[in-house]
């Protein structure tokens, strides 16, 4: 509904009329003004009401023959997924019904679930699960008019050029080379990516200078899955105090195993070979605006894929 000529609080009628961007998508809240919130019917704008009016109808339970197609949509993810893709979902399902304390039931999740997904799915999960492979469904799914989307993989899809929003975590301990930090820092957010400084505990950390530096968390309370990807600044005794830290080296170990792109200055190489970790496309050496670029290309990639063979090893 227009608003009103009249009207004359424009705040109002801007979160009134379009979608709220602020970080509360909730009501009530304490931030963002208390925005998003219901707009009642007596206000003066009015919000919505629904209209009084008698019916008169039929009541009935019946649902189209659509509604029991659960596996075509599936099917399709799957199928238009890259090889290395559909590794990660077979991973994923064994995983979570390697958990399952019934044979029967996982049994039954791959017999009547998987299989009418697709064949190599269920086949794989069975056989890391130690049961035999489904010959075949046990229903007939209605083939969709797409055999597969590249638009549905993150591989074979380009997507969004840039790395804009990308959340990167840049590790910082005491003795780190607040110029280092300063140059990665004003890098990435000249691409519009998300910096967050973290540190041993939120306390302050304090760099080679003297100077205190802020820090956005910790470590602990924002582990590596959280970002994008990972920074480590120049400094000798802050590359020191976080390869004696088994929190840091876990956070390094988890985003390398997961495949985040990760950057080191130069000095960070006695880290590197400390980890076991070896040089990448996603794994690399230098705080200069080409080690920044290169690390740039490689979030932009999302994933360091070419590393998942190397990182089978990592105990992380």
């Amino acid at each position: 509904r227009p608003v009103a000529p009249n009207h004359n609080n424009q705040r109002d009628a801007l979160h009134q009329h379009v979608v709220h961007k602020g970080r509360a998508s909730y009501e009530p809240n304490s931030i963002d003004g208390g925005w998003p919130k219901e707009t009642p019917p007596a206000a003066q704008d009015g919000g919505f009401e629904s209209y009084q009016e008698r019916i008169d109808a039929h009541k009935i339970r019946q649902r189209s023959e659509s509604f029991g197609d659960h596996f075509s949509q599936a099917r399709l993810f799957f199928q238009s997924m890259s090889p290395t893709e559909q590794q990660h979902i077979i991973k994923a399902y064994s995983f979570e019904l390697g958990k399952v304390e019934r044979e029967a039931i996982r049994a039954r999740e791959v017999n009547e679930i998987l299989a009418n997904i697709d064949l190599k799915l269920a086949a794989a999960v069975a056989a890391n699960l130690g049961l035999p492979a489904p010959k075949a469904g046990t229903v007939k799914v209605k083939g969709s008019k797409l055999a597969a989307s590249p638009a549905l993989s993150q591989m074979n899809h380009p997507g969004v050029v840039g790395i804009k929003g990308r959340k990167i975590a840049v590790l910082l301990a005491d003795g780190v080379d607040g110029g280092s930090v300063d140059r990665l820092v004003k890098a990435l957010e000249a691409h519009s990516a998300r910096i967050l400084l973290l540190g041993p505990t939120s306390a302050p950390v304090k760099a080679a200078d003297g100077k205190a530096l802020p820090v956005d968390a910790s470590m602990e309370g924002m582990p590596s899955i959280m970002f994008d990807g990972v920074l480590v600044p120049a400094g000798k005794a802050a590359l020191d105090a976080l390869g004696a830290s088994g929190l840091a080296k876990h956070f390094l170990l988890e985003a390398y195993k997961h495949l985040k792109a990760i950057g080191f200055a130069k000095e960070g190489k006695v880290l590197v070979d400390a980890l076991g970790l070896k040089e990448d496309k996603g794994l690399l050496l230098g705080d200069d605006q080409n080690a920044v670029d290169a690390f740039v290309k490689a979030v932009e990639g999302h994933r360091v894929w070419e590393r998942e063979a190397a990182a089978e090893s990592v105990p992380a």
